[in-house]
């Protein structure tokens, strides 16, 4: 595995490590930092052994023994009264290469399916759900009223989601 590719390993999968350290540690603020250190050690491995098998369900395995390890510290410190058992217990769930295709798949469908509306409604769907804008910062960049907006958001989804179930019949 190239180091751009790890990387861009990393960084598709990062939120998703970091809500699964949170969930173990209950602290956003130490799931980064463990998060983080999980990377280094995950490059490291990867320089010095050139290739790892399942890359993302051992990036997975590193933040869970880094947070666990967080864990058992903090409690032996009295600072936190978290069961270790517990917390073991936490699963991850990394989709099978089949849902990765799947859900590719399905956001091909809906990018193919948005860019077939009117810019304008293409431009509201992407700021409110892509960069998450707000109805009224998007209701006045394209000089319309707030309702018109949230209509245009929604014509939008609708659409997409018209053709990821498979209804092929035009929109409105």
């Amino acid at each position: 595995m190239q180091p751009a590719e790890t990387l861009a390993l990393y960084r598709e999968n990062r939120d998703e490590l970091l809500n699964y350290a949170a969930r173990i540690v209950r602290d956003r603020a130490s799931a980064e930092d463990i998060v983080q250190e999980a990377w280094l050690k995950f490059s490291d491995r990867l320089q010095q052994d050139g290739e790892v098998g399942q890359p993302l369900g051992y990036l997975y395995a590193i933040v869970r023994n880094l947070a666990l390890n967080l864990v058992r510290r903090t409690a032996k410190q009295g600072k936190v009264v978290v069961a270790v058992p517990e917390v073991e217990n936490v699963v991850y769930d990394v989709p099978s290469a089949e849902q990765v295709l799947h859900y590719k798949d399905e956001l091909r469908v809906m990018a193919e399916a948005i860019a077939e509306l009117p810019e304008r409604t293409q431009t509201a769907f992407r700021l409110y759900k892509i960069e998450g804008r707000p109805l009224r910062e998007i209701a006045a960049q394209l000089d319309i009223s707030v309702p018109r907006a949230h209509q245009l958001v929604k014509e939008a989804g609708l659409h997409a989601a018209r053709r990821v179930l498979g209804d092929e019949r035009p929109s409105k």
